[in-house]
């Protein structure tokens, strides 16, 4: 597969990069774009090899997110338009979303808009300390529809209410506080911090984690009823007689490493 806005490696480790790259323009998002990330995501999804996915960037920001010239254009288009074009966008937030394997979110400079649906959508998200954020949308008379579940279950209503309104900036510290962010980091230590989480998943049965990341996406905001119950209880059941859950438990019993671990060479 041929990639003109991104670019795609994948390491021995089974480590997946995705890194934006349309630096020209601040990595801004377009329908071409949106949809390379869309073939690329279902790309490494269904590849066997890839045991994890970090999302980062190329030039100086994360992404100025919407790209003028597309936005420009999509001015000119319909309803009808407008609605497939969003949707094409939601596809994107959710399918990064459900990504059935581990996703950090690497950011450094700018993350305007969309971008910081991008960034709520990983699993995990770091930034340097000179990173900053905006939800931009009502300077121009929009709003961050799109991206908002994502946004609003990472920061709150009551975040929410500030910064969708205000479209302040806002530093990487906030960001932190907020919940945007798990961990903010100095210039130049994106790479070593990101290298330590890698290293602690790497660790980890990757059937355990997809299938963590599935329990928190089903049970995440329900009511605590018999049905949430019975589901964590079928969940760890199924687990414990599965190839990966005998394996692990074998293997913590018997005081060895885990087959995957092999599989990584560590």
């Amino acid at each position: 597969m041929s990639q003109v806005y991104t670019q795609v490696s994948i390491d021995t480790r089974g480590v997946a990069t995705l890194m934006l790259n349309r630096p020209e323009v601040h990595n801004a998002f377009d329908d071409a774009m949106i949809a390379e990330l869309l073939a690329v995501l279902k790309s490494l999804a269904d590849n066997d090899d890839v045991r994890l996915l970090v999302l980062t960037s190329s030039g100086k920001n994360f992404s100025a997110g919407a790209d003028l010239n597309w936005m420009r254009s999509m001015a000119q288009k319909d309803y009808q338009q407008n609605l497939a074009d969003a949707d094409e966008l939601a596809n994107l937030m959710h399918k990064l979303d459900k990504f059935p394997k581990p996703t950090i979110a690497q950011v450094k400079g700018a993350a305007f808009g969309g971008a910081l649906g991008l960034v709520a959508c990983c699993d995990i998200a770091i930034a340097e300390s000179k990173a900053s954020f905006c939800l931009s949308e009502v300077k121009i008379g929009l709003i961050p529809a799109v991206i908002s579940p994502y946004v609003m279950r990472a920061i709150g209503e009551r975040q929410s209410r500030r910064y969708f309104l205000t479209a302040e900036r806002f530093s990487a510290t906030v960001a932190h506080e907020m919940g945007l962010l798990h961990e903010v980091v100095g210039e130049g230590e994106l790479a070593t911090s990101t290298e330590h989480l890698i290293s602690s998943l790497l660790q980890n049965s990757p059937q355990g984690m997809s299938a963590a990341k599935a329990l928190i996406h089903n049970i995440y905001n329900r009511k605590i009823s018999n049905n949430v119950i019975a589901h964590t209880t079928q969940a760890i059941a199924e687990i414990r007689v599965s190839d990966e859950g005998q394996e692990g438990l074998s293997a913590f019993l018997e005081k060895r490493t885990p087959a995957w671990l092999g599989k990584e060479g560590s």
